[in-house]
Formats: structure tokens, C-alpha cells, sequence
């Protein structure tokens, strides 16, 4: 079964745009690699992370900032399809 993203958002906090525009480009770049994103709004205001079937890729907590796109597709790519190339997105 192909993996499911899940992020975590504050709606209080008013990240959901933003978490709706990070899944958006999640599916777009990789379409035939996962099941689907799941936003999820937190209890807990001031979360934001990012998770493939549990195992997280990206806290906000943690890093102390929000994720870069580019940046969260090598995190996907790297977990769901190592071999895929992310043209502009794998240079530096």
C-alpha cells in the first residue's frame, strides 16, 4: 500500500492555508507515489509537522521554523521514491 502523508496543523494559528498549499504540492510532485495528505487541525496551538504513515519528517517545534517546499520534497522523495528526480527542486 503506498504511504499517507499527515500534516499537522494550528488552525488557531491560521495555518491552514498553508498546510493546504504544502499538500497541494506534495500530491502534484508525487501523484503516483502516495495514497493521499491528510490535514489534520492540532489541539495543541502552535504545532505543525509533517508525517509519512507515522514516522515524522518535518516538526516546526523541533527545527524552529516552517519547512521550505523544496526542502519537504526531498524529505517525501528521499522516504517514497529514492530514484525520483525533482528537477529544479534537487539543486542547489
Amino acid at each position: 500500500m503506498k504511504p499517507t502523508i499527515t500534516i499537522l496543523y494550528c488552525p488557531k494559528c491560521g495555518w491552514l492555508l498553508r498546510s493546504a498549499y504544502i499538500a497541494q504540492e506534495i500530491l502534484t510532485t508525487f501523484v503516483d507515489d502516495l495514497y493521499g495528505v491528510t490535514l489534520v487541525p492540532s489541539e495543541i496551538s502552535g504545532r505543525f509537522s509533517v508525517t509519512i504513515d507515522g514516522e515524522v519528517l518535518f516538526d516546526r517545534k523541533t527545527e524552529g521554523r516552517f519547512p521550505e517546499i523544496k526542502e519537504l520534497k526531498q524529505l517525501v522523495r528521499d522516504v517514497v521514491n529514492p530514484n525520483k528526480d525533482l528537477g529544479h527542486s534537487d539543486k542547489k
